[in-house]
């Protein structure tokens, strides 16, 4: 599996709780999906976790299902002909007339939640993140130019301050430095890939130093970023379980501030508590969450 489709398998993972960010993740969706007019809906991918969650994500936003599936259709496409269904989308959608007009209609975006839903939405139908062993490369593509300068201002309101290109037909907006990829994949629902990010990076600043001190630190790094990802892992089982919000006020700070900075070191994070907790004891709430959720 390549990077990108572990990131949108990660993705996937993300509860869809709540009616109105299941309908902005249809809404980026359906905006940089292959068709999307008054006479067809139709969304193709390769990713096998995307394939499931659209079912459920249309479902959980418009109370509809799929005219044809790649189980009854050609091809891994999900497709929506029937005219009713169709408009119903787009009266959700504020598209007036039954006319699909390819701009972002931020009415639908009011708050935090539902852009991070939006975003989330747009680069599973039309993302891309390269392996970051390789290089750091994320960007999405659009067919709609009116969208990818609206989405583009929208990033740079969440701090983010992505480049654009044309390219065959599409235009792409891209971003290359590693903390911005980072920083995006965390926010969008991937901190375990951000992490993988992050480690790339620190591995590849450490080339440059002796060999010693480079298996040594890398080893550190690494053993770093498991725990913090088995960490998180066993957080968000927890949580879809129920068993988080029933735990003691100490074990649920500490799986906040794990959740909030993954990168951060226990002494660091320890620091963060209130009041402060040493790195032995912020070690071992840690280690509790995990035994809790059933992780080694």
């Amino acid at each position: 599996m390549s990077f990108s489709a572990e990131v949108k398998a990660e993705l996937c993972r993300v509860s869809l709780s709540a009616r109105s960010q299941a309908l902005a993740e249809c809404y980026g969706v359906m905006l940089f999906c292959n068709t999307f007019d008054s006479r067809e809906i139709r969304i193709q991918t390769r990713s096998e976790c995307f394939a499931q969650r659209l079912p459920k994500l249309l479902m959980k936003a418009f109370s509809l299902s799929f005219d044809e599936t790649p189980e009854n259709g050609r091809g891994r496409a999900f497709v929506i002909r029937n005219t009713e269904s169709i408009g119903r989308i787009l009266d959700q959608f504020g598209y007036v007339g039954g006319l699909v007009r390819h701009h972002v209609n931020l009415g639908i975006l009011e708050d935090e939640q539902a852009r991070t839903a939006f975003l989330r939405g747009a680069f599973l139908a039309g993302g891309s993140v390269t392996d970051p062993e390789k290089r750091y490369h994320m960007e999405l593509a659009t067919a709609h130019y009116t969208v990818s300068r609206e989405i583009t201002a929208l990033f740079h309101d969440m701090g983010f301050e992505p480049k654009s290109v044309a390219r065959g037909g599409n235009y792409i907006m891209y971003f290359k430095q590693s903390d911005l990829i980072e920083d995006l994949l965390t926010t969008l629902g991937a901190p375990l890939a951000a992490m993988r990010v992050m480690a790339a990076k620190i591995e590849k600043d450490m080339t440059n130093q002796v060999n010693r001190k480079v298996n040594c630190d890398t080893a550190n790094v690494t053993k770093t970023v498991e725990a913090s990802a088995a960490t998180l892992e066993a957080i968000r089982k927890l949580r879809s379980t129920g068993e988080l919000e029933n735990l003691s006020p100490k074990l649920q700070e500490a799986a906040r501030l794990r959740e909030e900075n993954p990168e951060l070191s226990l002494e660091e994070l320890g620091a963060l508590c209130d009041p402060k907790v040493t790195k032995s004891g912020l070690n071992h709430r840690l280690r509790e969450l995990r035994k809790l959720a059933g992780e080694k």
